[in-house]
């Protein structure tokens, strides 16, 4: 099939597979897309399975102002071929948390330049940026990477400032990179300990919250 033929039938796959009661219930939970399907993750995956990772054809869904295309589109983008410029692109496209969360599952923990690119994402402005590239370092966290002590200083500067800012998506995403730090070996909990220990008598609101969570991930 060719490009416009593959992207047919992907489209007619959703039709035939499409949930309306999941896709309001979704809208009701503030995921609010051009168009969504409501198709659930497994017949999503069994669609991907169909076709070959392919770099034209992830391109053409990412595209698309659809939910399950786009989602379709980081499992079927392959990572050699996804430049860092392509990356900038498709993340100022991020219409939703929940398409942040799936592009860095599927692709951006993959690519070869993951970490570098992801500190550098972490120090941008852009909220989905700052998402992807923490959700992504807790990701590579997770396989065992490790960080030198001056990379490891600045993720958790970064995180910490990050965390204390007033976007509820930025916060839970470094929240999740803090505890993948933390749970990675006890030299990093001690330093996320460190970290915070001058918020302890904080009254701020948020660094009382900082402090607490820190906390709670080394008891």
């Amino acid at each position: 099939m060719d490009l416009h033929e593959q992207l047919k039938e992907i489209k007619t796959q959703l039709r035939l597979s499409m949930n309306g009661v999941a896709s309001q219930s979704m809208r009701e939970k503030g995921l609010n897309y051009k168009l969504n399907f409501g198709v659930e993750l497994p017949r999503i995956k069994a669609i991907a399975a169909q076709f070959e990772q392919e770099h034209s054809l992830a391109q053409a869904l990412w595209k698309e102002n659809i939910r399950e295309c786009k989602i379709l589109a980081t499992m079927l983008q392959p990572a050699d071929s996804f430049l860092p410029e392509i990356a900038d692109i498709w993340i100022d496209a991020i219409p939703t948390i929940e398409i942040a969360e799936y592009l860095c599952m599927n692709l951006l923990q993959h690519l070869p330049y993951a970490p570098s690119f992801a500190f550098r994402l972490i120090a941008e402005e852009r909220p989905y940026a700052q998402v992807c590239g923490y959700l992504t370092i807790a990701r590579l966290l997770q396989k065992k990477g490790d960080m030198s002590d001056r990379v490891a200083n600045e993720f958790v500067d970064q995180a910490m400032a990050a965390f204390l800012s007033d976007d509820y998506h930025v916060r839970n995403a470094v929240s999740v990179a803090l505890r993948c730090y933390a749970n990675h070996s006890q030299d990093h909990a001690y330093h996320l300990c460190r970290s915070v220990e001058k918020y302890k008598e904080s009254t701020s609101e948020a660094e009382q919250l900082l402090y607490s969570y820190v906390v709670s991930l080394v008891d």
